[in-house]
């Protein structure tokens, strides 16, 4: 049985407080002595090896000195952050409203300069239409029981938009054929939604791919994610958002991008699929 996203986070502090003790061992050292080293509590080491207590990133940087380690002290403060952070459920997330959790995100779009996407179920948000927008977040609304400001949050998307057209950002969209056949908001949005997709990917910093439903395709399903340059991606999942940071899990999601982005269609295939989808909705 899978374990939840809230378990693998409890998973990362365990395996930081084990990179820890094992630096600690490594370097020929108690816990006493390293407590002694670093002028801390006999029993903080203690703590912190055991995942009992979280440490600091100044308490990282000690430990790493006092083992001799430096050179790991970026890629463990960058663990950290990922076991603080790599998970919020979505009743936390959106406890002041979807206009809220819309907002937050803008500051991290706007200190990209470049993004990935890939999305197997939706038009990822910085391409959708208002009326798409408004359709999906209206969903979101009525299946979290939330209170409506649906109007205020399609607003904060849209206006999140405009780093699209922003110079230096460079924008790679990769969704599956799925998605363009998926009703979200009925026939009529569908369409608009459609013939936009065709018109961003004629922007000049834009790459828009589609990955085709090929039968008996060797890979595994991948859920949606975004890579926000090479130090963050983000995950939605059904049960709250993932935040990864972790420079070698951030590689694992570029490796993936750039697997799937090889199966793509991009151009006069990728326009033709819209075209289909398109005639489809009659």
């Amino acid at each position: 049985m899978a374990l939840s996203a809230s378990s693998s986070a409890q998973q990362a502090r365990q395996a930081l407080a084990k990179r820890l003790a094992d630096l600690c061992r490594y370097a020929g050292l108690t816990g006493l002595e390293l407590a002694e080293r670093c002028g801390w509590s006999r029993s903080k080491s203690s703590r912190i090896m055991n995942a009992k207590t979280p440490p600091s990133a100044e308490d990282i940087r000690a430990w790493c000195r006092a083992c001799g380690a430096e050179e790991q002290t970026e890629d463990l403060i960058a663990s950290l952050r990922t076991a603080e952070g790599m998970w919020v459920d979505w009743r936390r997330m959106e406890r002041a409203g979807l206009r809220q959790a819309q907002e937050a995100r803008l500051p991290l779009y706007r200190r990209t300069r470049r993004f990935r996407s890939y999305s197997s179920w939706l038009v990822p948000g910085l391409i959708q239409t208002q009326s798409y927008t408004a359709a999906a977040l209206r969903a979101v609304q009525r299946r979290r029981g939330l209170f409506d400001d649906v109007g205020d949050a399609v607003a904060a998307r849209m206006e999140r938009q405009r780093v699209l057209y922003e110079g230096g950002r460079r924008f790679a969209f990769l969704v599956e054929e799925s998605v363009l056949r998926t009703g979200i908001g009925g026939a009529e949005v569908m369409s608009g939604q459609l013939s936009r997709l065709a018109s961003v990917a004629t922007l000049p910093n834009v790459s828009f791919g589609v990955v085709p439903m090929t039968p008996y395709r060797d890979r595994w399903p991948t859920e949606g994610f975004w890579i926000y340059d090479t130090a963050q991606v983000n995950v939605e999942l059904v049960s709250g958002y993932l935040t990864i940071t972790q420079p070698s899990e951030v590689a694992m999601y570029a490796e993936t991008f750039a697997e799937l982005a090889a199966l793509a269609l991009y151009g006069a295939d990728a326009r033709a699929l819209i075209t289909s989808a398109l005639d489809a909705l009659g």
